[in-house]
């Protein structure tokens, strides 16, 4: 894990155009060429219980493109962000990264009613990424990627009751799920928009399944819910 106050600086060949960053955030800084991507607020739980319960979300760049930077935007700093990075050397996009990034939230304050965050990632075209042979024992194996990621977000709107359901593939295991509440927009929902939705999450027969309801007061608002499955590749 890496924390997103360090973005991946890499040596990155130099490419013929640029495309400029937001100007709040920095997920494109010293990237000659990278296509900005922001996601929706994501609501992350502010319960003190132990350990603090932590939510996650899965933001991807274009078809062809794998994340060079990322960034977050807090509505409180009592928020630790994070994200999921792959083991080898160096620290490069392609390498570290992928085409997705899985962000990781937790609430780590005291007072914040509401909490929530907004991913951002810079995505930059894809030259592929090469691993590394081990040279050790034959016994020895390096890192690699012994597990997928299987996410889906979809809307659930005002007065609806909506089941999602995210499975691994046949030849593929459930080792953990996740689920994230998320609101589309300039600026972060208010606690009356966040408490009306709600969703609750199962994880059984190599599938994630999450009932979500979205109560009235979202008849104005885009409300969305990420489902996501770990699925352990068997071999």
């Amino acid at each position: 894990m890496r924390r997103l106050v360090v973005l991946l600086c890499a040596v990155v060949p130099a490419l013929a155009a640029a495309a400029p960053a937001g100007a709040a955030t920095n997920e494109c800084r010293g990237l000659q060429v990278c296509v900005p991507v922001a996601g929706p607020w994501v609501v992350v739980p502010t319960a003190r219980s132990l350990p603090r319960p932590t939510t996650r979300f899965q933001l991807s760049c274009p078809q062809g493109h794998v994340v060079g930077g990322l960034d977050a935007e807090l509505t409180d700093r009592g928020i630790d962000v994070s994200f999921s990075a792959r083991l080898g050397s160096p620290v490069n996009p392609g390498i570290s990264t992928e085409r997705s990034a899985l962000f990781a939230a937790t609430y780590v304050g005291a007072t914040a009613r509401v909490a929530t965050f907004r991913p951002h990632v810079g995505c930059i075209p894809s030259a592929g990424g090469g691993g590394r042979i081990p040279t050790a024992l034959q016994r020895l194996v390096p890192p690699g990627q012994p597990t997928i990621r299987r996410a889906a977000t979809l809307r659930v709107q005002a007065g609806e009751l909506r089941t999602i359901v995210r499975r691994c593939g046949p030849r593929e295991r459930l080792v953990d799920g996740w689920h994230a509440r998320a609101f589309r927009g300039g600026t972060p929902p208010v606690a009356a928009i966040v408490s009306a939705l709600r969703a609750t999450k199962r994880l059984r027969s190599n599938r994630v399944t999450v009932d979500a309801r979205g109560g009235f007061a979202l008849a104005s608002t885009r409300a969305l819910v990420q489902v996501g499955a770990v699925c352990a590749r068997q071999r």
